[in-house]
């Protein structure tokens, strides 16, 4: 029978590639891309050559069905969103349900991740350590979301664009300005930045710059003494996400 290969791609190094999802990219005979002008960079990099699809948000079911009829024909096919891995703040999580639903196997291939590279160096402890992926590009939403993870004690991992950055680091310190934050910008690339203080000193260094670049990924520490102050009643339950591909700028 057919199989889906769910590959992790490098988020910025194109080292961390493992030898299996090379193997993998080469053995297929379609490979399904969240944009297929990215994957097609990566692929000639490590010379392969193979027939590619796209399989992003805007289209992840209607492209499910395409994948499911490739695989039904017999062809093996291996799926990579642009960078990390699949399903994790990025396309392939309806994918794989789907083409798993039709019956066919659905095999993990496993590598980089910006949450996982993160965590890796931001000193975490505990046993806990909660994801949230994107929070909504609205202000009020974004902030109540924030109140009610930062209250339940357990540390934190956050994606950031960098239109809104600064935005989402006032948030933070405004709710509890001593908290421990670790930001993590362009990891594993040429520029990678990683800071570690106290929300108000990660806010100040990030407000002062002129410029901002790259992708972010944000640990804010635990806390079991941390409260949910009254302020976390704006609209708690209507905490908005997006898909990270898209371009807010709010």
């Amino acid at each position: 029978m057919s199989e889906l290969y769910i590959v992790a791609t490098p988020i910025g190094n194109l080292g961390d590639i493992t030898f299996r999802a090379l193997e993998t990219l080469k053995s297929v005979d379609v490979i399904a891309a969240e944009d297929t002008r990215h994957t097609l960079q990566l692929l000639n990099h490590f010379e392969i050559r193979k027939p590619l699809i796209s399989c992003r948000s805007q289209n992840e079911k209607f492209a499910s069905e395409k994948i499911i009829a490739l695989l039904d024909e017999g062809k093996n096919v291996a799926y990579a969103s642009d960078a990390g891995t699949p399903g994790i703040s990025d396309p392939g999580a309806i994918l794989a349900g789907t083409v798993r639903q039709a019956g066919h196997t659905v095999i993990p291939i496993p590598g980089a991740s910006a949450f996982a590279t993160l965590a890796s160096v931001a000193g975490a402890g505990g046993k806990t350590l909660v994801f949230e992926g994107f929070l909504s590009p609205k202000p009020g939403r974004r902030k109540a979301r924030l109140r009610e993870l930062m209250a339940t004690g357990y540390a934190v991992i956050l994606y950031e664009s960098p239109f809104r950055i600064v935005k989402l680091l006032k948030d933070i310190a405004e709710i509890d300005s001593t908290r421990r934050v670790v930001v993590g910008r362009e990891l594993t690339k040429m520029h990678e930045e990683i800071t570690d203080a106290a929300a108000s000193e990660v806010l100040e260094s990030y407000a002062s710059r002129s410029k901002i670049q790259g992708e972010f990924a944000v640990f804010i520490a635990g806390d079991k003494n941390a409260k949910l102050s009254d302020e976390s009643s704006d609209n708690v339950s209507e905490a908005g996400y997006y898909d990270d591909r898209q371009d807010f700028r709010s």
